[in-house]
Protein backbone atom coordinates (compact mmCIF):
# COMPACT_ATOMS: atom_id res chain seq x y z
CA UNK A 1 0.00 0.00 0.00
CA UNK A 2 1.07 4.09 -0.64
CA UNK A 3 2.50 5.60 2.05
CA UNK A 4 4.33 8.98 1.97
CA UNK A 5 5.21 12.53 4.21
CA UNK A 6 5.26 15.49 2.80
CA UNK A 7 6.20 18.98 4.83
CA UNK A 8 7.00 22.67 4.90
CA UNK A 9 10.48 23.68 4.02
CA UNK A 10 13.59 22.93 3.24
CA UNK A 11 14.24 22.13 7.18
CA UNK A 12 11.97 18.89 7.23
CA UNK A 13 13.87 16.90 4.25
CA UNK A 14 16.44 15.54 6.57
CA UNK A 15 13.13 14.82 9.09
CA UNK A 16 10.66 13.03 6.05
CA UNK A 17 14.12 11.20 4.69
CA UNK A 18 14.41 9.16 8.08
CA UNK A 19 10.96 8.56 8.58
CA UNK A 20 9.88 7.13 4.94
CA UNK A 21 12.58 5.03 5.33
CA UNK A 22 10.32 3.62 8.40
CA UNK A 23 7.52 3.73 6.63
CA UNK A 24 9.14 1.90 4.08
CA UNK A 25 9.72 -0.98 6.88
CA UNK A 26 6.24 -0.71 8.07
CA UNK A 27 6.26 2.03 10.51
CA UNK A 28 3.00 3.84 11.83
CA UNK A 29 2.24 7.43 10.72
CA UNK A 30 2.18 8.57 14.30
CA UNK A 31 5.74 7.74 14.97
CA UNK A 32 7.10 9.05 11.43
CA UNK A 33 5.36 12.77 11.98
CA UNK A 34 7.42 12.94 16.17
CA UNK A 35 10.46 11.57 15.02
CA UNK A 36 11.09 13.81 11.73
CA UNK A 37 10.10 16.68 13.53
CA UNK A 38 11.82 16.21 16.23
CA UNK A 39 14.88 15.82 14.06
CA UNK A 40 14.17 19.39 12.93
CA UNK A 41 13.38 20.52 16.66
CA UNK A 42 16.93 19.37 17.73
CA UNK A 43 18.85 20.97 14.37
CA UNK A 44 20.33 24.31 16.47
CA UNK A 45 20.51 26.53 12.63
CA UNK A 46 16.83 26.30 11.79
CA UNK A 47 15.62 29.38 13.57
CA UNK A 48 11.88 28.96 13.53
CA UNK A 49 11.77 25.87 15.00
CA UNK A 50 13.14 24.30 18.53
CA UNK A 51 16.21 24.55 19.92
CA UNK A 52 17.88 27.53 18.44
CA UNK A 53 14.83 28.60 17.83
CA UNK A 54 14.66 33.35 17.50
CA UNK A 55 13.26 34.60 20.58
CA UNK A 56 10.60 36.85 21.87
CA UNK A 57 10.95 40.33 22.32
CA UNK A 58 12.49 39.77 26.07
CA UNK A 59 14.86 37.08 24.43
CA UNK A 60 12.93 34.35 25.77
CA UNK A 61 12.61 31.58 23.35
CA UNK A 62 8.68 30.19 23.22
CA UNK A 63 7.65 27.19 21.45
CA UNK A 64 4.40 25.79 19.96
CA UNK A 65 3.58 22.18 18.48
CA UNK A 66 0.71 20.26 18.01
CA UNK A 67 -0.16 16.56 17.09
CA UNK A 68 -2.98 15.13 15.54
CA UNK A 69 -3.98 11.09 15.24
CA UNK A 70 -5.97 10.79 12.02
CA UNK A 71 -7.69 6.88 12.57
CA UNK A 72 -9.58 8.94 16.15
CA UNK A 73 -8.88 12.81 15.59
CA UNK A 74 -7.03 12.96 19.09
CA UNK A 75 -5.24 16.04 19.26
CA UNK A 76 -2.55 17.35 21.69
CA UNK A 77 -1.03 20.78 21.90
CA UNK A 78 1.34 23.07 23.29
CA UNK A 79 1.86 26.76 23.07
CA UNK A 80 4.59 29.10 25.17
CA UNK A 81 6.62 26.30 25.88
CA UNK A 82 10.14 27.51 27.24
CA UNK A 83 12.39 24.94 28.32
CA UNK A 84 10.98 21.59 26.51
CA UNK A 85 13.69 20.20 24.67
CA UNK A 86 10.84 18.50 21.79
CA UNK A 87 7.52 20.15 22.06
CA UNK A 88 6.00 17.74 19.43
CA UNK A 89 7.35 14.57 21.76
CA UNK A 90 5.13 16.56 24.83
CA UNK A 91 2.33 17.30 21.80
CA UNK A 92 1.63 13.47 21.09
CA UNK A 93 1.52 12.82 24.56
CA UNK A 94 -0.96 14.71 25.53
CA UNK A 95 -2.97 13.18 22.39
CA UNK A 96 -3.31 10.19 24.47
CA UNK A 97 -5.11 12.70 27.49
CA UNK A 98 -8.86 12.37 27.56
CA UNK A 99 -8.94 15.80 29.22
CA UNK A 100 -6.28 18.90 29.17
CA UNK A 101 -5.06 17.68 25.90
CA UNK A 102 -3.55 21.23 24.96
CA UNK A 103 -1.20 23.10 27.69
CA UNK A 104 0.64 26.18 27.82
CA UNK A 105 3.38 28.20 29.50
CA UNK A 106 4.71 26.85 32.61
CA UNK A 107 1.58 23.52 32.73
CA UNK A 108 3.35 22.23 29.32
CA UNK A 109 7.08 22.11 31.99
CA UNK A 110 5.42 21.13 34.82
CA UNK A 111 3.52 18.05 32.78
CA UNK A 112 6.95 16.83 31.04
CA UNK A 113 8.43 16.51 34.25
CA UNK A 114 6.08 14.63 35.51
CA UNK A 115 5.94 12.25 32.17
CA UNK A 116 9.92 12.01 32.57
CA UNK A 117 10.44 14.31 29.42
CA UNK A 118 13.96 16.40 29.15
CA UNK A 119 14.29 19.90 29.43
CA UNK A 120 16.82 22.22 28.57
CA UNK A 121 17.81 26.06 27.98
CA UNK A 122 16.33 26.40 24.22
CA UNK A 123 17.99 29.56 23.54
CA UNK A 124 21.00 29.26 21.87
CA UNK A 125 24.30 31.95 21.67
CA UNK A 126 23.67 32.13 17.90
CA UNK A 127 19.91 32.84 18.48
CA UNK A 128 20.30 35.43 21.28
CA UNK A 129 22.36 37.72 19.48
CA UNK A 130 20.38 37.36 16.60
CA UNK A 131 17.80 39.02 18.92
CA UNK A 132 20.74 41.43 20.11
CA UNK A 133 20.97 42.69 16.81
CA UNK A 134 17.80 43.13 16.06
CA UNK A 135 17.28 45.21 19.26
CA UNK A 136 19.93 47.38 18.13
CA UNK A 137 18.26 47.41 14.08
CA UNK A 138 14.90 48.68 15.59
CA UNK A 139 17.08 51.54 18.28
CA UNK A 140 18.89 52.62 14.88
CA UNK A 141 16.70 52.12 12.19
CA UNK A 142 13.33 52.21 13.07
CA UNK A 143 12.85 48.78 11.53
CA UNK A 144 9.55 46.86 12.00
CA UNK A 145 10.86 44.62 14.71
CA UNK A 146 8.97 41.00 13.30
CA UNK A 147 10.57 38.95 11.17
CA UNK A 148 10.09 34.81 10.39
CA UNK A 149 7.25 32.42 11.11
CA UNK A 150 8.56 29.16 8.93
CA UNK A 151 6.59 26.77 11.14
CA UNK A 152 7.46 23.40 10.28
CA UNK A 153 4.49 20.80 9.59
CA UNK A 154 4.19 17.39 8.56
CA UNK A 155 1.46 15.13 7.19
CA UNK A 156 2.27 11.61 6.65
CA UNK A 157 0.44 8.31 5.63
CA UNK A 158 1.68 4.67 6.49
CA UNK A 159 0.80 1.54 4.41
CA UNK A 160 -1.97 0.40 6.65
CA UNK A 161 -3.85 3.80 5.55
CA UNK A 162 -2.81 5.37 8.95
CA UNK A 163 -2.58 9.05 8.63
CA UNK A 164 -1.17 11.68 11.17
CA UNK A 165 0.37 15.30 11.47
CA UNK A 166 2.30 17.35 13.68
CA UNK A 167 3.77 20.99 13.76
CA UNK A 168 6.42 23.29 15.80
CA UNK A 169 7.70 26.31 15.69
CA UNK A 170 9.11 29.15 17.49
CA UNK A 171 6.41 31.27 15.66
CA UNK A 172 7.07 35.00 15.21
CA UNK A 173 10.46 36.55 15.89
CA UNK A 174 10.17 39.33 18.37
CA UNK A 175 6.56 38.25 18.61
CA UNK A 176 5.31 39.96 22.21
CA UNK A 177 5.63 37.48 25.67
CA UNK A 178 2.55 35.05 25.43
CA UNK A 179 1.36 35.35 21.66
CA UNK A 180 0.37 31.89 19.99
CA UNK A 181 0.26 32.36 16.56
CA UNK A 182 -1.72 29.37 13.83
CA UNK A 183 0.08 25.98 14.56
CA UNK A 184 -1.13 24.46 17.71
CA UNK A 185 -4.65 25.16 16.28
CA UNK A 186 -6.86 22.36 15.05
CA UNK A 187 -8.05 23.39 11.90
CA UNK A 188 -5.95 26.41 10.88
CA UNK A 189 -2.24 24.77 11.29
CA UNK A 190 -2.77 21.40 10.64
CA UNK A 191 -5.79 18.83 10.18
CA UNK A 192 -5.99 15.35 9.00
CA UNK A 193 -8.62 12.68 8.56
CA UNK A 194 -7.24 8.96 7.64
CA UNK A 195 -10.31 8.06 5.28
CA UNK A 196 -9.48 11.70 3.50
CA UNK A 197 -6.13 13.12 4.12
CA UNK A 198 -4.79 15.83 5.62
CA UNK A 199 -2.96 19.70 5.77
CA UNK A 200 -0.66 21.79 7.41
CA UNK A 201 0.20 25.38 6.90
CA UNK A 202 2.82 28.10 7.89
CA UNK A 203 2.97 31.82 7.19
CA UNK A 204 1.67 34.40 9.21
CA UNK A 205 -0.44 32.74 11.75
CA UNK A 206 -2.68 36.07 12.46
CA UNK A 207 -4.30 35.28 9.40
CA UNK A 208 -4.05 31.61 8.83
CA UNK A 209 -6.02 31.44 11.64
CA UNK A 210 -9.28 33.34 10.48
CA UNK A 211 -9.19 31.10 7.68
CA UNK A 212 -9.09 27.30 9.35
CA UNK A 213 -7.11 26.78 6.06
CA UNK A 214 -5.92 23.28 6.97
CA UNK A 215 -9.28 22.06 7.81
CA UNK A 216 -11.34 23.36 4.93
CA UNK A 217 -8.47 21.42 2.58
CA UNK A 218 -9.16 18.42 4.40
CA UNK A 219 -13.28 18.58 3.78
CA UNK A 220 -12.74 19.75 0.15
CA UNK A 221 -10.76 16.48 -0.41
CA UNK A 222 -13.17 14.72 1.15
CA UNK A 223 -15.49 16.23 -1.78
CA UNK A 224 -13.38 13.73 -4.07
CA UNK A 225 -10.74 17.01 -4.86
CA UNK A 226 -7.52 16.12 -6.01
CA UNK A 227 -5.22 17.57 -2.91
CA UNK A 228 -3.86 20.19 -5.57
CA UNK A 229 -7.02 21.22 -6.82
CA UNK A 230 -8.13 21.04 -2.79
CA UNK A 231 -4.74 22.93 -1.27
CA UNK A 232 -5.08 25.49 -3.74
CA UNK A 233 -9.04 26.54 -3.73
CA UNK A 234 -8.76 26.70 -0.09
CA UNK A 235 -6.11 28.77 0.32
CA UNK A 236 -6.51 31.22 -2.41
CA UNK A 237 -10.14 31.68 -1.95
CA UNK A 238 -9.48 32.57 1.56
CA UNK A 239 -6.39 35.15 0.98
CA UNK A 240 -9.10 36.65 -1.70
CA UNK A 241 -11.26 37.32 0.97
CA UNK A 242 -9.02 38.49 3.56
CA UNK A 243 -7.16 40.42 0.93
CA UNK A 244 -10.74 42.00 -0.03
CA UNK A 245 -12.22 42.37 3.43
CA UNK A 246 -9.10 43.80 5.27
CA UNK A 247 -7.16 45.04 2.65
CA UNK A 248 -4.20 42.82 2.85
CA UNK A 249 -3.05 39.42 3.52
CA UNK A 250 -0.09 37.65 5.31
CA UNK A 251 1.74 34.84 3.86
CA UNK A 252 0.06 31.98 3.21
CA UNK A 253 1.45 28.47 2.12
CA UNK A 254 -0.31 24.96 2.70
CA UNK A 255 1.22 21.30 1.74
CA UNK A 256 -1.61 18.73 1.61
CA UNK A 257 -1.33 14.95 0.98
CA UNK A 258 -4.46 12.78 0.94
CA UNK A 259 -4.94 8.56 1.91
CA UNK A 260 -3.74 7.42 -1.37
CA UNK A 261 -0.18 9.45 -1.24
CA UNK A 262 -0.97 12.20 -4.12
CA UNK A 263 0.00 15.72 -2.64
CA UNK A 264 -0.59 19.20 -3.56
CA UNK A 265 1.21 22.96 -2.37
CA UNK A 266 -0.34 26.04 -2.41
CA UNK A 267 1.51 29.20 -1.31
CA UNK A 268 1.18 33.27 -2.22
CA UNK A 269 4.87 33.73 -1.78
CA UNK A 270 8.17 31.61 -2.47
CA UNK A 271 7.85 28.90 -0.80
CA UNK A 272 10.22 25.41 -0.13
CA UNK A 273 8.19 21.94 0.91
CA UNK A 274 9.79 18.59 0.76
CA UNK A 275 8.26 15.16 -0.06
CA UNK A 276 8.67 11.67 0.06
CA UNK A 277 6.84 8.72 -0.88
CA UNK A 278 7.04 5.17 -2.28
CA UNK A 279 7.03 5.99 -5.30
CA UNK A 280 9.52 9.72 -5.15
CA UNK A 281 12.26 9.67 -3.14
CA UNK A 282 13.19 12.61 -0.54
CA UNK A 283 12.75 15.36 -2.38
CA UNK A 284 13.34 19.36 -1.86
CA UNK A 285 10.72 21.45 -4.28
CA UNK A 286 10.56 24.94 -4.62
CA UNK A 287 6.77 26.50 -5.29
CA UNK A 288 6.27 29.96 -7.38
CA UNK A 289 3.06 31.32 -6.61
CA UNK A 290 1.26 32.23 -10.14
CA UNK A 291 0.69 35.72 -11.08
CA UNK A 292 -2.85 34.71 -12.24
CA UNK A 293 -3.93 33.16 -9.01
CA UNK A 294 -3.82 29.61 -10.46
CA UNK A 295 -1.60 26.88 -9.31
CA UNK A 296 1.89 27.75 -8.56
CA UNK A 297 5.02 27.15 -10.19
CA UNK A 298 7.00 24.34 -8.96
CA UNK A 299 10.40 23.14 -9.27
CA UNK A 300 13.04 20.75 -8.06
CA UNK A 301 15.51 22.73 -5.72
CA UNK A 302 19.02 22.87 -7.32
CA UNK A 303 21.86 22.24 -5.99
CA UNK A 304 22.96 26.00 -6.50
CA UNK A 305 20.00 26.63 -4.25
CA UNK A 306 20.36 23.85 -1.34
CA UNK A 307 24.39 24.98 -1.39
CA UNK A 308 23.53 28.32 -0.59
CA UNK A 309 20.79 27.97 1.88
CA UNK A 310 23.24 25.92 3.46
CA UNK A 311 25.58 28.56 3.68
CA UNK A 312 23.08 30.83 4.78
CA UNK A 313 21.70 29.44 7.36
CA UNK A 314 24.77 27.81 9.21
CA UNK A 315 26.85 31.88 8.35
CA UNK A 316 28.18 33.17 11.56
CA UNK A 317 26.19 36.00 13.37
CA UNK A 318 28.38 39.21 13.52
Amino acid sequence: MSYGMIATWRMACDGIAAATQALAEGGSSQKAIVDAIKMVEDYPFYKSVGYGGLPNEVGMVELDAAFMNGDNFDIGAVAGSRSVKNPIVVAEKLSHERFNSFLVGDGVAKYAIKEGFELQNMLTERAKKTWQNRLEEIRHSNLSPYDGHDTVGMVALDQTGSMSCGTSSSGLFMKKEGRVGDSPLSGSGFYVDSEIGGATATGLGEDLMKGCLSYETVRLMGTGMHPQAAVQQATMDFAKRLERRKGKCGAFSLVAMNNQGEWGVATNVEFSFAVATDQLAPTIYLAYPAEDGGNPQIEVASQEWLDAYQARITAPIK
